[in-house]
């Protein structure tokens, strides 16, 4: 009988002085079977890795970062890549923000992991990239076709730069919470990432919180056992053992009540739970991806969303933007709704003449794409037999219209709008003054660096433009 062939990982500790290396080396020689082994290497200033070479390639890399590798970590990226080409690559962070880890994900690392270190966090990534570290690209590049970024339409640049991290943080295992107003697209993007990522062939399960009572969210999401409660004669599976090894989208999840926040936070935690009636706890492969239509920062403020909930969810955050934020996509996107309802109703493709499409350019869109999915649909079944769709058939509703949009807003908006102006300028010029150090300017605001990033984020302000070019 063949024996399976057991794993090799490399783990490279940039950073001994944090203990993290010696720390990992022991949590997975725990986790087993590895065959594991432990180098301190340095760069060199030519870029060059002084200290790993190996006598053969291991299946799965890991490498413990210094901060001044995170900041600019190409360099180090493309040497590993030289010496040890084929394995998945692991990063360990002692913190990470959001704009360093895409920026690590950009290079071609695999994903990335921040302490505390636990074994339900550290072991199944570990095996899933070593399952799927040689993937076959003809299957890759069909279901990215059919699966994955083809129904995300758009060409502007708000939306491009938000489209193109899909396919970076989907091959990583880390909780992504998608922000946007309704209509946006959010659960489009989350198909998109749990089809790009190694839990394809796994289910993708979206359950709407706000739909859920409260005395039912725990069945819901946990199932229970026969008898758990009068009623329960046979037992049912929640909804996070029907995405067993797949990825459990929480829509509206900013709709949830506190109690029922505080289940979910420590699902998230430990990556286990009860099901009601249960005699013990099961643990739980899945890859959280949650939305919100509404600013979860202010839901935090005003004591509806817990902060430590919030920031478990939000490990690697994406906002979509608005339609009137991307309106030169409205006639790709109009013209993809023409075709897909024209052959849905076995029509030829019809055309949208100019003053069809200025009256589309027009409107303020508050349901953003899936409105206009909407009106373009209703004007393809009034147009049906007419080969055009006239200004006529683009039906809005005449309140939306922005002629009937008032003029002046009211004081409270005048002054969220002044408010949010000065945030923005406000975070620019320190940004400027201290050269994209993120942490120098959250000092200088007198705001810990966690609370500068998130207001970085709200803005969309792009840190990379305030930081000075890498030499050469």
């Amino acid at each position: 009988m063949q024996t399976a062939q057991i794993p090799e990982l490399l783990l490279l500790d940039f950073e001994p002085a944090t203990g993290l290396g010696a720390g990992l080396r022991d949590l997975l020689e725990s986790l087993g079977p590895f065959r594991l082994e432990l180098r301190r290497p340095t760069l060199s200033a030519k870029g060059t890795l002084v200290g790993t070479t190996v006598a053969c390639q291991p299946d799965l890399l890991l490498a413990i970062l210094c901060p001044e590798l995170v900041r600019e970590p190409r360099t180090l990226v493309a040497s590993l890549r030289r010496e040890i080409p084929e394995a998945p690559i692991v990063v360990v962070l002692e913190q990470g923000e959001p704009d360093e880890i895409f920026r690590l994900l950009q290079t071609g690392v695999q994903d990335f992991l921040i302490p505390p270190l636990r074994p339900l966090d550290v072991l199944p990534r570990i095996r899933r990239l070593l399952e799927h570290s040689r993937p076959r690209e003809a299957s890759i590049s069909l279901l990215k076709k059919k699966l994955g970024l083809g129904h995300l339409v758009g060409e502007s640049a708000a939306f491009l730069d938000v489209i193109e991290k899909v396919p970076l943080v989907a091959r990583c295992d880390a909780t992504i919470l998608i922000s946007g107003e309704t209509g946006t697209g959010k659960e489009l993007v989350a198909r998109a990432i749990h089809y790009l990522s190694p839990r394809a062939k796994k289910p993708f399960i979206a359950v709407n919180c706000s739909a859920i009572p409260l005395e039912l969210i725990e069945n819901e999401l946990f199932g229970h056992h026969s008898s758990a409660y009068t009623g329960a004669t046979t037992p049912r599976p929640g909804l996070i053992q029907e995405a067993e090894g797949g990825t459990l989208f929480l829509d509206e999840v900013d709709s949830l009540p506190l109690l029922a926040q505080v289940k979910l936070l420590r699902f998230l935690q430990e990556k286990e739970y009860r099901p009601l009636g249960a005699g013990r706890m099961l643990q739980a492969h899945v890859r959280v991806v949650a939305a919100a239509n509404s600013d979860l920062e202010r839901a935090v403020e005003e004591g509806r969303m817990r902060q430590d909930l919030y920031y478990r969810l939000s490990v690697i955050p994406l906002l979509l933007p608005a339609l009137r934020e991307r309106r030169e996509d409205i006639p790709l996107l109009a013209h993809h709704f023409l075709a897909k309802y024209a052959r849905e109703m076995g029509q030829p493709i019809l055309v949208l003449p100019s003053g069809a499409l200025q009256t589309l350019l027009n409107h303020s869109w508050p349901g953003n794409v899936r409105e206009l999915e909407h009106v373009v649909q209703r004007a393809v079944v009034l147009s049906q037999d007419q080969g055009a769709i006239t200004a006529n058939y683009v039906i809005l509703p005449r309140s939306r219209r922005p002629e009937a949009l008032p003029a002046v807003s009211g004081f409270q908006q005048a002054k969220t709008r002044a408010v949010a102006e000065f945030e923005a300028a406000y975070i620019r010029d320190l940004l400027l003054a201290h050269r994209g150090n993120i942490s120098q300017a959250a000092k200088a605001a007198e705001k810990n660096r966690r609370a500068f990033w998130e207001l970085i984020r709200k803005h969309g302000i792009d840190v990379q433009r305030f930081r000075p070019a890498p030499p050469g």
